[in-house]
């Protein structure tokens, strides 16, 4: 039973996408949005937690909020597969269930 994992807080100001991907399982998915989007870009002092999840988790980005932070997919780390809307309702979709990290 695989569970999407929704993180919207920037991980300079909250500890949300650490603690969930500390706790999320092989197989699960996480998508980070809104400020959250922050968590996937390279040079970051959470992009090697982030990447070092890649293998296991299924990581995605939602591409309207990156682009309006002024995050290209080419800053993205390697792994992380930006959606549209309609993918983050395929995922919602597709998962047992969403788990929100506040």
């Amino acid at each position: 039973m695989a569970t999407l994992h929704t993180v919207n807080k920037s991980p300079f100001g909250a500890s949300a996408l650490q603690s969930c991907l500390n706790h999320a399982k092989d197989g699960d998915a996480i998508l980070m949005f809104e400020d959250g989007v922050y968590g996937a870009a390279q040079g970051t002092i959470i992009a090697d937690a982030v990447a070092a999840k890649s293998g296991s988790l299924s990581l995605y980005v939602l591409k309207g909020d990156a682009d309006a932070r002024g995050i290209a997919d080419a800053r993205l780390i390697e792994g992380v597969t930006p959606v549209d809307y309609a993918g983050f309702v395929e995922l919602a979709a597709s998962h047992d269930r969403t788990n929100n990290w506040l």
